[in-house]
């Protein structure tokens, strides 16, 4: 009876110990395979495009000085009525065409004791152009010198009198730059994954980069860059 016990004894043993060892040598090979599938590579893909922009925001901004501030006010509806019949001529529509109320300084208000001014009054205002013919826009600002010689001072300097060119359709050509992007990724990951004897397999996260907009150069600002960098992280096998 003795004997049988140690028989028993020994049989549940040896079957644990079996057990254990091929729990062991499963564990062990998952984890094999799950090192295998964390071989990855990151990568980033461009696409990057150039487009016209839609729409041209231009001011045009005035001054105009004098002691009599009813003929102040009357010298500034007649510039801005010069300005504002430059640009129909030159083809804008007059829903094209805006302007900001007038803006007047007291000099002797803001004097504190200093030598006095020649003219008491500047009034100040600014036409702006609003329009999506780029070509008639810019070739408007040309003739501006025409003003000149009819009297109207044109004022600002050249920072704020920046014409404002805009891209709006940001959403119309999004999907195609995402599609490219993502292309551009994959063929330098393949190009990866051949160059270490790889295998390129899923995508395992992707990342979509922000859109930049921006002008192509300093003298081409009607000419938007849009660009777009995708971030994406393959899978790797043997």
């Amino acid at each position: 009876m003795s004997q049988n016990r140690t028989f028993a004894a020994i049989a549940v043993a040896l079957a644990i110990f079996l057990g254990l060892s091929a729990l062991g040598y499963l564990l062990g090979d998952a984890a094999i395979r799950v090192k295998e599938l964390e071989r990855t590579v990151t990568v980033k893909g461009l696409a990057e495009r150039e487009f016209p922009a839609d729409v041209v925001i231009q001011p045009v901004p005035f001054t105009v000085a004098g002691n009599d501030l009813q003929a102040l006010a009357a010298e500034i509806d007649a510039n801005r009525d010069k300005i504002v019949e430059l640009l129909l001529e030159a083809g804008l529509g007059r829903d094209e065409i805006s302007y900001s109320a007038p803006q007047i300084m007291d000099r002797s208000a803001q004097n504190y004791g200093g030598p006095k001014a020649e003219f008491r009054f500047v009034a100040s205002q600014t036409v702006t152009i609003y329009s999506e013919d780029l070509d008639k826009a810019r070739d408007v600002v040309a003739r501006f010198g025409e003003l000149g010689k009819q009297g109207v001072v044109l004022s600002g300097d050249g920072y704020n009198n920046r014409p404002d060119y805009i891209f709006r359709r940001l959403n119309e050509i999004k999907p195609e730059m995402v599609e490219e992007a993502t292309r551009n990724a994959r063929e330098v990951a393949q190009k990866f994954a051949a160059d270490s004897d790889s295998k390129l397999g899923k995508i395992r996260r992707a990342s979509q980069g922000q859109f930049s907009i921006s002008a192509r150069d300093a003298n081409n600002p009607h000419i938007k860059i849009v660009r777009v960098v995708s971030t994406i992280e393959y899978y790797l096998s043997d």
